[in-house]
């Protein structure tokens, strides 16, 4: 009883004292602060997990997005800078044209100066393919006399060059070249050709551009694919039997050519001549005839052109028959061909005439 009593009394006394002690202990430090400072110790680390959590979500959660907005940025801001260099650059190339184009104007100005000084008359009366009824110049007729007169003289330069090389033996590579630009020089001239006749069709096919005695040989404004061939085939030689067989094949496609291009011609000058008198007993009535004339007059300009194409096609497949020499010896004798014809022209325009 005794033991027992006394563990019983013991272990009171310790339950006692534990309490006693903790609140001893609370004594010294405030229960209250150390409360808050648990708060503030749990507080801390809530907000550094959830700091942590959002870091971790942050890049794959905004990072993405972002770096795409930026791309796009970046995109746009190229874009925007290639779109304003292409504008400065057609600006600029829009400036040059018309600078360009003012200088063109301004030698155009001189040379019709100088026409009107000298006085546009050709046989004896007016050009009125040039000068129209009421006193203007006809600029296309005007700017393309400008540009054959240019054609004329470099036409002359390359003969020159075409015979300085035959003459020198220089390479097949070389003359080539030559022959190539010599081509060339006359697929410019029907360029040109077809320029001039959408400003009138009639001035080109009347050939006042040319010497007198080139419009001897005018065929639509231009010389006969055929006859020119009989002409140059005396140069072409040695042929060879090929050479010979093609040769004489595109003289005859060419002779075909012309004469379907002829017979439409005639056509057109029957129709039109048949529009242009019929009902002709009634008065005032012939403003409708006047304007089918004018419609059928807008196929004249096609004419020419296939003319053109004919003439371009016969030069470019004589220079695929002959050799490099060859087609080199062709242009040559073309370019004399129309040199000596001009010649001509001016030697029977100065010749000696008898008092009438």
């Amino acid at each position: 009883m005794s033991s027992s009593s006394t563990q019983f009394a013991n272990s009171r006394r310790m339950g006692m004292h534990e309490p006693l002690h903790q609140i001893s202990m609370w004594g010294h430090s405030n229960p209250i602060t150390g409360a808050s400072t648990m708060m503030q110790v749990d507080t801390r680390l809530d907000s550094k997990s959830e700091s942590t959590s959002h870091d971790s979500l942050g890049p794959s959660g905004n990072g993405q997005p972002e770096a795409r907005i930026s791309d796009k940025i970046q995109r746009r801001l190229a874009q925007n800078r290639e779109a304003a260099r292409k504008s400065r650059l057609r600006k600029k190339a829009y400036v040059q044209q018309l600078e360009t184009s003012r200088l063109k104007l301004a030698e155009m100005e001189q040379e019709l100066e100088r026409a009107r000084q000298q006085g546009l008359y050709v046989g004896g009366s007016l050009d009125t393919a040039r000068v129209g009824f009421s006193g203007t110049i006809n600029s296309g007729i005007a700017t393309f006399e400008m540009e054959y007169g240019h054609w004329v003289e470099e036409q002359h330069r390359q003969n020159c060059e075409l015979r300085n090389a035959l003459q020198a033996h220089v390479t097949d590579i070389e003359l080539r070249i030559l022959v190539e630009s010599s081509l060339n020089h006359y697929y410019d001239l029907f360029r040109m050709k077809a320029d001039a006749a959408k400003a009138d069709v009639f001035y080109l096919m009347s050939g006042m551009w040319r010497t007198s005695a080139e419009r001897f040989f005018l065929w639509i404004g231009g010389f006969r694919p055929s006859e020119l061939l009989n002409v140059l085939m005396p140069h072409f030689e040695p042929l060879t039997d090929q050479q010979l067989l093609e040769v004489c094949n595109l003289r005859q496609s060419s002779q075909q050519a012309e004469d379907a291009l002829s017979q439409g011609m005639d056509k057109l000058q029957q129709t039109l001549a048949q529009s242009m008198v019929s009902d002709s007993a009634v008065a005032g009535s012939f403003r409708p005839q006047m304007a089918e004339a004018v419609d059928k007059l807008d196929s004249l300009e096609n004419f020419v052109n296939q003319a053109d194409h004919l003439r371009q096609q016969t030069l470019r497949q004589m220079s695929h028959i002959l050799t490099t020499r060859q087609a080199a010896r062709g242009l040559l004798a073309l370019g004399e061909y129309f040199h000596r014809l001009r010649a001509l022209s001016s030697l029977w325009a100065a010749r000696p005439r008898e008092p009438a």
